[in-house]
């Protein structure tokens, strides 16, 4: 993993509303990722301000939810000229590699049972991100699809009680918001069931289980190690797919080949990295809940830089998931509006 406390090797920063977080720019041999001082506001950092465990995981699940919605769009600039699964295995492979790089050592420590959460997490991913190419390419209803999909994470605190998460009530009072949000943003014309909608179901059921076993292998796991196994794994799959059901097209514009290499550290490398580190911080309900600001970002990101345009039901969408992160911490938010008025 990355220490952070070492001399900055990538040079690039994000800014966004106050918070500043540097891309992986440590990046010693130890082992050790301490991404919670980097991604935290640099404000807090000087004035001393204690933040409990659950506070930053809800800020660096922001901020990952941040990082995916730029995902999307430097995977749709990416597709521009890559076939679809040839992206995606060479995006998580060459990550995968990036860390193995600086974590090969940590990996010769771990356990057989850490070995075992963690291949078992890039294996979920892997699965899921296969039935989630079989159903764009065949299903007739993309909207339909992305809700589907989307319900992944509805789909976590149902599954999580069979693994032992037990989520408290605002979990459940926010699940109706979350999915009434997800429908205005994907349905826009029907809702069709065909093979394409039962493989997008599909991925959703493997990306729930695949989030699950993150957040129970993050807990017990070093983040560096962990992954790196997961990304390398689902390269791994996703790359078999892709060489048996596929005709492989690689670009030979260099501004894709940008995007690309934006996609891998940015949308990959950090992403995850970050990702995985807060959800060995957080309940597993909860940090599915933060999770469902990623369409959001993504609808508003590609309104700005694609110039696609946003339906009111659309916005309305928005603010349905928006109100479903307030229900889901509403003891949090009612204590501190009890401490502002005092």
């Amino acid at each position: 993993m990355f220490d952070l406390d070492r001399k900055p090797v990538w040079s690039a920063h994000l800014i966004y509303k106050g918070w500043q977080l540097a891309t992986p720019a440590c990046i010693p041999g130890s082992g050790t990722f301490n991404i919670t001082e980097c991604a935290l506001p640099s404000a807090a950092r000087r004035s001393g301000l204690a933040l409990s465990n659950h506070t930053k995981a809800d800020i660096l699940l922001v901020i990952t939810t941040l990082l995916a919605g730029g995902g999307w769009i430097m995977s749709k600039e990416s597709l521009a000229g890559f076939s679809p699964l040839l992206f995606i295995s060479s995006r998580f492979a060459l990550a995968g590699l990036l860390l193995l790089s600086v974590n090969a050592a940590a990996l010769t420590r771990l356990t057989y049972e850490q070995w075992k959460g963690s291949l078992l997490v890039g294996l979920f991913f892997g699965c899921g991100m296969v039935f989630w190419i079989l159903g764009l390419q065949l299903a007739t209803h993309i909207g339909v699809g992305a809700f589907l999909v989307s319900l992944g994470v509805v789909l976590v605190p149902l599954l999580g009680v069979f693994f032992g998460d037990r989520p408290g009530r605002y979990v459940y009072y926010s699940l109706p918001c979350v999915v009434g949000g997800l429908a205005c943003l994907s349905l826009d014309s029907g809702f069709d069931i065909g093979l394409g909608e039962l493989c997008f179901l599909a991925s959703a059921v493997f990306l729930a289980l695949m989030f699950i076993a993150n957040s129970k292998a993050s807990s017990k796991t070093p983040t560096g190690p962990l992954t790196t196994i997961q990304l390398l794994v689902t390269g791994a799959i996703t790359l078999l797919v892709s060489a048996f059901f596929e005709q492989w097209q690689i670009p030979d514009e260099w501004n894709i080949w940008g995007w690309f290499m934006a996609s891998v550290l940015i949308g990959t490398v950090l992403r995850f990295s970050i990702q995985t580190r807060a959800q060995g911080m957080a309940p597993i309900s909860h940090a599915a809940i933060i999770m469902t600001l990623e369409p959001v970002w993504a609808a508003l990101m590609a309104a700005a830089w694609l110039g696609d345009s946003m339906s009111a039901l659309q916005m309305a969408g928005c603010g349905l998931i928006f109100l479903a992160m307030l229900v889901n911490r509403w003891p949090a938010v009612r204590a501190w509006y009890k401490t502002a008025r005092a």
